[in-house]
């Protein structure tokens, strides 16, 4: 049997070229060193390496085990560290936006389940903005909507605010416009409000929900029009612009936010969140 910590210093010294260096980085003393080698070339029943007055220099045999040395190593590392994320446990309390928590959030959740099994996530969708005021209480993470370049927390991905309609859905630009929207406190309901106003844009609430699929219903069947996230925009609807009469919508970031006292548990599904959450939205910038 290969000694993992006889393999150790194998490949260090064959990296070193000096037993005084090898010790060193080993934290050994340089008998130990030369101690180790010996056995390991005991144990394979050949010389390693030659050792010269100025240098060590890997034998053949040396350079044929090297490479083995190094995938031994590494499985031995991946399953150590394999073994301690199943260790990991804890209870971890996510607050997130609607569309983010049907759409985003459940693949990522399954696949840090499957990673960290002993984890348990509680997620609650709603109005983030209220979420952050409550984070340590009630949530140890929450990932919420800001104005571009506004907010703190970790940058996860920018989002155009973009009206939607039904596909057939003409906007009629004297008929006051039917919009349906979120409740008050959410900030597209906000942009859209000010940005019809500013435009003179005559229009009524004609539906308020805390459900995004509830309002992509009502849109869908033509009764209003309303604002949907660019990255999470429903596929059976139609983007409106400017030659709809529609006006421009601003810049939002979207960002994850931690409870000042966070568990590992909780550090290690914001790692898996914002590393999932950026890798979509470069994956959507190039398609």
């Amino acid at each position: 049997m290969l000694d993992p910590d006889l393999l150790k210093t194998f490949v260090t010294l064959s990296e070193q070229r000096s037993f005084t260096r090898t010790a060193a980085q080993l934290n050994r003393t340089q008998s130990a060193v030369s101690m180790q080698v010996k056995r390991l070339e005991e144990l394979l029943g050949t010389a390693l390496f030659a050792r010269t007055t100025s240098q060590v220099a890997l034998t053949p045999s040396g350079e044929a085990l090297l490479g083995y040395a190094h995938r031994i190593l590494a499985l031995n590392d991946e399953a150590v560290g394999r073994i301690r994320q199943h260790q990991n446990e804890g209870q971890v309390r996510l607050g997130i936006m609607d569309d983010y928590g049907t759409s985003i959030a459940p693949p990522l959740l399954a696949s840090f389940g499957q990673r960290y099994p002993r984890i348990h996530v509680s997620m609650e969708t709603g109005l983030t903005a209220k979420m952050t005021e409550r984070l340590g209480e009630d949530f140890d993470l929450v990932i919420a909507m800001h104005p571009k370049g506004q907010g703190g927390g970790d940058f996860l991905r920018q989002e155009q605010a973009v009206w939607a309609a039904a596909p057939d859905h003409v906007v009629d630009a004297e008929a006051p416009l039917s919009v349906a929207l979120y409740p008050s406190g959410c900030l597209f309901r906000e942009w859209a409000m000010a940005a019809l106003d500013k435009a003179r844009r005559p229009w009524r609430l004609a539906f308020v929900s805390h459900s995004s699929a509830a309002v992509e219903a009502v849109v869908a069947q033509g009764l209003a029009v309303s604002v949907f996230k660019s990255g999470t925009f429903p596929r059976g609807l139609r983007a409106l612009s400017k030659e709809d009469g529609m006006p421009r919508l601003p810049q939002a970031g979207i960002r994850l936010h931690r409870a000042s006292a966070l568990t590992e548990a909780g550090a290690l599904l914001a790692s898996h969140l914002i590393a999932g959450i950026r890798r979509d939205a470069g994956a959507a910038n190039t398609r």
